[in-house]
């Protein structure tokens, strides 16, 4: 009996310390001017049966970026670590002393990174194949996705930014340019890292200024976009304790882009082209010539979490809804098999909107009990170290490079991150000072979440002294 009173009362004290802050994430959101009904915490041992931490976790909040985290796990789990995709080419047309006399094919499912030197690689061995000349058109055939995920609504006002592209069965370089802007000769310097003849830069900035922590501030640029080509003129300042920076711009469609692209490099082999490029899907008696495959997805959803790919968060979306519900993919069909995924685990999540995957939305939704559930389900499943290797690493890399370098939680944490107005949040895992392994998930919703960033960092620390 007295064993039985004892359990209870370590029960009870578990509730109670369960239903408060830390002291210091409540002065820290105090000081931010952030009541504490606009976050969310989850805080838990991954072999552990209860959360030692939550408050408001069954709330259904944004959790911007951190939303990636649902799309990669469910993309480990559904498709496995070692999923690669294919980009194929085929011929609809005969070949004659290297000419083709017909159109060259090119048929995606979906690559999010697929870039220009995948496609070199691709043209190259077509030219092994004695192939120079193509008569006929370039043909790409994006039947693999459905035609509504090109027609979404963009996040916000800025349009040309990289972050703002659609999904696409076949991108290069996630079809956006990156703009390098450097000093030399005490004059700006802006390039384009993969050069497009379509595009012209007019230069008008100066050098000036001695910080570099708001850059893209001190400049802006304009975009003048007509038919098949871009002028971009950038006027304003650049420092020169800025070394080198870059912007990433997505000027044309994801077909433009690729056709461009393709011009380009075939041009650069040797090859000529007379042709034009058009939409379509793969003639039946087209004949198959090449299939290229990816890096496994074990190596890819670390550019999705580490860096916040939200491009390419969308792609593994599509994929998965293609690969379990069925093509032509859309982005209802992946969150439908994201929730029966998780109701295959025994995970129902009635307030989980998963909208397009990246978190880059007004509309997702999830809750930090269930975000934290996740994270420990996905220990314990075979994929687990390459989710958590997808993960930035506190104060090292990735989107919390520099952060808390100066705690004790210096590189015992993975987290991920997202921010986006009104909206931060920070969730992961991190290692105590007794090599214990927790899962942390801590969600703002408020005007001034951006403000957050230290009772976000003030939580880490909290766990990271558990004993």
């Amino acid at each position: 009996m007295k064993r039985i009173f004892l359990c209870l009362g370590l029960l009870l004290v578990v509730l109670q310390a369960s239903a408060e802050l830390p002291p210091d994430v409540s002065s820290a959101l105090k000081k931010a001017g952030i009541p504490t009904q606009n976050i969310a915490i989850y805080v838990r041992p991954v072999n552990a049966e209860a959360p030692v931490l939550e408050y408001n976790a069954t709330q259904g909040m944004n959790p911007a970026s951190v939303m990636k985290l649902v799309t990669t796990n469910a993309a480990l789990e559904l498709l496995g670590p070692t999923y690669r995709w294919k980009t194929e080419i085929y011929r609809n047309g005969t070949l004659e002393n290297g000419l083709l006399i017909g159109d060259l094919v090119i048929k995606g499912y979906g690559d999010p990174s697929f870039k220009a030197q995948d496609l070199w690689r691709l043209l190259q061995r077509l030219r092994q194949l004695d192939i120079k000349n193509i008569q006929g058109n370039l043909i790409i055939d994006k039947d693999y996705f459905d035609k509504e995920v090109d027609a979404q609504a963009v996040f916000d006002s800025e349009i040309w930014r990289a972050y703002n592209a659609m999904p696409s069965t076949f991108l290069v370089n996630a079809r956006n340019t990156s703009f390098r802007f450097s000093i030399v000769d005490n004059q700006v310097k802006i390039d384009q890292e993969f050069e497009l003849p379509e595009i012209k830069i007019v230069n008008n900035m100066k050098v000036a200024g001695r910080g570099c922590a708001a850059w893209r501030n001190s400049m802006t640029y304009q975009v003048n976009v007509v038919n098949d080509s871009a002028e971009l003129t950038f006027n304003g300042t650049f420092s020169p304790s800025c070394g080198e920076r870059y912007l990433e711009l997505s000027l044309f469609n994801d077909t433009q882009y690729a056709y461009f692209s393709f011009k380009k490099l075939w041009q650069e082999l040797g090859g000529s082209f007379e042709g034009q490029l058009k939409v379509a899907e793969t003639p039946d008696d087209a004949v198959k010539l090449l299939e290229q495959f990816s890096d496994p997805l074990g190596y890819i959803v670390r550019d999705v979490n580490k860096w916040s790919n939200n491009l390419m968060a969308r792609q593994l979306l599509l994929t998965i809804a293609a690969e379990r519900v069925g093509a032509p993919a859309t982005v209802a069909k992946g969150e439908q098999a994201i929730q029966s995924w998780l109701r295959a685990k025994n995970l129902r999540f009635n307030e989980l909107v998963v909208d397009n995957g990246s978190g880059l939305s007004r509309n997702a939704r999830v809750s930090a009990e269930h975000l934290g559930q996740m994270l420990v389900s996905a220990y314990s499943n075979p994929a687990m170290p390459e989710f958590i290797a997808s993960l930035p690493i506190l104060a090292k890399d990735g989107t919390v490079i520099g952060r808390l370098k100066d705690s004790p939680s210096n590189g015992r944490a993975h987290l991920k991150t997202g921010s986006i107005n009104g909206v931060s949040a920070i969730a992961g895992y991190v290692l105590d000072a007794n090599g214990h392994r927790h899962v942390l998930v801590m969600l703002v919703n408020h005007a001034k979440a951006s403000f957050s960033k230290p009772a976000q960092d003030a939580l880490i620390d909290w766990v990271g002294s558990q004993p």
